[in-house]
């Protein structure tokens, strides 16, 4: 309470600080399209007083004395922009700001606003990513795709091409928060795991938390992945239109109504389609990949119509339909799932007030069903709301930021394991929450402590998250930061974290069908709950050569995982039975922790991004031994990958610079297995009259330890070339020609003990597109 009031306190005396002075805002555009011109510096020209646009290209500068500037707005590719303007007291400006691309080619522009807005945000455990970014790794199919350059981000283990899921820093994807332009998405990636069902043509930016994320964000307990789409070409009709060896693509967006110099409003629209042949193609193509081809089928839509007032304030309505379809593919009979979504987001400039107010509102649905060789079909369906509203201040450098979010869903699951067991669920569930941010800069200190309370209301269970962040500058070239903080979640995974292969992504509420102990000590809550800690150092070698440097800690102390253990039903006949043996999930605790390197060079023509990731994950479950007695062991889950090193480079070429070729290499140390003791004839005693000595068995294996064998050490090369032919001032034809896995490394994604067979990654796999802009 003494610093609830301290901090009132504060914030009147700002106020009444702020009212002698005045606030110049507005958003900073592309002139040629009308997009906003992201993390640009913004500032007056001879004094100290400077910001860089956020996600939306709004800029505020605010505590300005009284007087005449130069506002003055600088960006990589872009004339610099200086407008004349008078600061009254009081008085709020708001000013558009149009930027117009320069003439100076690349190799001649130096300046950035990277090293600016690092001195004013923490950035501790987040890598921001834009198209441009997206487009210098080298990618399978020839199209940039976000799923394949989340690979290289320190942090993110990738655990294979076919199936495989991105983990976060110990996190398993279901501790992995999603978010398109606010909506929730449940499952981002494609089951080859190579593509996304985001077309990286339509990004913005996508900023992805790898842990301490402030309290903006909750219900999930390891990261987050914001993801902003753009609004659509304002000025004139535009588009792509791409095909390769794997699928094709078309983008069409433009105005709906111009603006003009009577009325600053406009509307535009932006529709993109993409869809796969892979596994029409594969057939002929790559039949050496796998005799049948590559089933690996998808068809993703997106749309958006953005509405733009005069000043700014701006309504977006959008609306999205992926699917997936997986036919006869290893364990797989079958697998299909689809997810759709429509939603809305507000962005409101009070005309006399110097708030910027933001709000959305958004609907989903993901159902996704599998047939597996082994008989045990399975299928499983969210859906529901999500709804945020949000205020933010700004004092000077100092800004306040506080807001409320619900959101409402539907779980339905079916499962039956491999004896027969059924585990099914059906659950409405809603959350609630608010939170509030304060940054605020003492001297070489910021400071950035923000708490979010959240109610899980299926569940009656309050959960209090304080969580911090600072940086200490000890130098324009040289700083320190921390980000820390308490998360949980109440969603859980349907498949295990102990499944190797996870074709099967399902959703489940959290329930109250848990163990009543774990590990002697009693099971106060419900929900899963992580602690976060991470440091980390920043180091400008210059203005070209960037160093980071991050240690984090995350404490897992409840997990809940499906219990493939179950044997006895959960009821009166069985209460002497221990609830590792009977209730539908498990508790488990954990551990992840380690250090992220990462050295980026970015001048001229030449781009260089090296990652060096030191990550141990451990997880710590009941087991019941052979004596009957239960214990606790400690195992390292299948995604547990001790050293990792990425490294991509991108140069560009030519007389007219139309020219690029692009690398990248990745290395891992192996994953965790559990290893084969023995086979044996396993009798399913279906009901008291089973014959076993008349009856065909199958195949049962006898397992050693959990997870305490390693696979062989994975590494692979993939390189892109590219060449762009401009046709006219608008169009560009690009050719395109990549190899994936160059050297054609068998690398083993998990060993069929069945069949007796080892399934490896994919080979070489080369691909060629083409692709036309206009």
């Amino acid at each position: 309470m003494k610093y609830l009031k301290s901090l009132i306190l504060f914030l009147f005396i700002s106020q009444q600080i702020a009212a002698q002075t005045g606030t110049v805002r507005g958003f900073v555009y592309d002139k040629d399209n009308g997009e906003p011109i992201i993390f640009t510096n913004v500032y007056l020209k001879g004094t100290n007083h400077g910001i860089a646009t956020d996600v939306n290209g709004f800029y505020n500068i605010s505590k300005v004395k009284e007087g005449k500037y130069l506002l003055t707005v600088s960006y990589v590719g872009y004339d610099l922009l200086s407008i004349p303007i008078t600061i009254i007291k009081n008085g709020i400006i708001t000013k558009k700001l149009y930027l117009a691309k320069s003439s100076i080619r690349l190799e001649e522009f130096t300046v950035t606003a990277e090293k600016q807005e690092k001195q004013k945000a923490i950035y501790a455990s987040i890598t921001k990513i834009t198209p441009k970014q997206i487009d210098k790794i080298p990618s399978m199919g020839t199209e940039p795709d976000l799923a394949q350059y989340l690979q290289v981000v320190p942090g993110v283990i990738f655990t294979g091409d076919q199936g495989g899921q991105l983990y976060i820093r110990g996190g398993s994807p279901i501790q992995n928060k999603v978010l398109l332009d606010g909506m929730i998405v449940y499952n981002p990636f494609h089951s080859i795991g190579l593509f996304s069902v985001f077309d990286s043509d339509i990004i913005r930016n996508a900023d992805i938390y790898t842990g301490g994320f402030s309290a903006e964000y909750g219900g999930r307990i390891s990261s987050i992945m914001n993801i902003t789409t753009r609004d659509g070409n304002k000025s004139r009709f535009s588009g792509k239109l791409s095909s390769n060896t794997f699928g094709s693509k078309i983008l069409v967006e433009g105005p709906l109504h111009k603006s003009n110099n009577n009325d600053g409003s406009s509307t535009s629209f932006l529709l993109s389609a993409k869809t796969s042949y892979l596994e029409q193609t594969s057939k002929s193509l790559y039949k050496y990949a796998n005799s049948n081809g590559l089933p690996f089928n998808f068809d993703d839509i997106y749309s958006k119509i953005s509405l733009n007032a005069n000043n700014g304030s701006k309504v977006s309505f959008f609306g999205y339909n992926f699917a997936d379809r997986v036919n006869n593919y290893q364990l797989v009979s079958d697998l299909n799932w689809n997810e759709s979504g429509i939603g809305s987001n507000i962005i409101l400039i009070p005309a006399t007030s110097s708030v910027l107010i933001k709000t959305n509102f958004a609907y989903s649905r993901y159902y996704i069903e599998l047939n597996s060789q082994d008989q045990t079909p399975r299928n499983s369906l969210i859906n529901g709301y999500n709804f945020g509203l949000s205020f933010i201040y700004y004092f000077g450098d100092d800004k306040l930021d506080y807001g409320i979010e619900t959101l409402g869903f539907k779980t339905n699951f079916e499962y039956t394991n491999s004896i027969d067991r059924k585990i099914s669920q059906k659950e409405n569930t809603t959350e609630l929450a608010g939170y509030v941010k304060y940054k605020h800069s003492f001297g070489k200190l910021l400071l950035e402590p923000s708490f979010r309370l959240q109610y899980y209301a299926s569940l009656s269970e309050i959960s209090p998250e304080p969580r911090i962040g600072l940086k200490y500058k000890i130098s324009d070239d040289f700083r320190l930061k921390f980000a820390g903080g308490f998360y949980s979640q109440n969603l859980i995974a349907t498949n295990s974290d102990r499944d190797v292969v996870n074709l099967f992504s399902g959703f489940l509420s959290g329930t109250d069908n848990l163990q009543k102990e774990f590990d002697g000590n009693t099971v106060k809550s419900k929900l899963q709950k992580s602690k976060h800690a991470v440091f980390g150092i920043e180091y400008d070698i210059n203005n070209r050569l960037n160093a980071n440097i991050e240690g984090y800690y995350k404490y897992n102390n409840q997990l809940t995982n499906l219990n493939r253990n179950k044997i006895f039903d959960d009821n009166s006949d069985n209460y002497d039975k221990p609830d590792c043996l009977k209730k539908d999930f498990i508790i488990e605790t954990g551990d992840a922790y380690g250090v992220d390197f990462l050295l980026k060079y970015d001048y001229k023509r030449l781009f260089f991004w090296f990652v060096y990731s030191l990550g141990y994950v451990d997880r710590h479950a009941e087991i019941l031994d052979n004596s009957g007695q239960i214990y606790v062991e400690k195992y390292p889950p299948h995604f547990d990958r001790r050293h990792n090193i990425n490294f991509v480079s991108s140069y560009t070429f030519g007389r007219n610079l139309n020219w690029e070729f692009s690398t990248r290499w990745n290395i891992g140390s192996g994953f965790p297995f559990t290893q084969t003791s023995g086979l044996y004839e396993f009798i399913p005693f279906s009901d008291i009259n089973t014959d076993y000595t008349s009856i065909n068995g199958n195949m049962g294996v006898l397992y050693s330890k959990l997870n305490q064998g390693r696979l062989p050490y994975y590494h692979r090369l993939d390189i892109a070339l590219k060449h762009k032919f401009e046709i006219s001032d608008n169009s560009t034809l690009e050719t395109s020609f990549s190899i994936t896995n160059v050297y054609n490394r068998n690398n083993i994604f998990y060993f069929d003990r069945i069949r007796h067979k080892r399934v490896d990654q994919l080979p070489f796999l080369p691909s060629f597109g083409l692709s036309m802009t206009f």
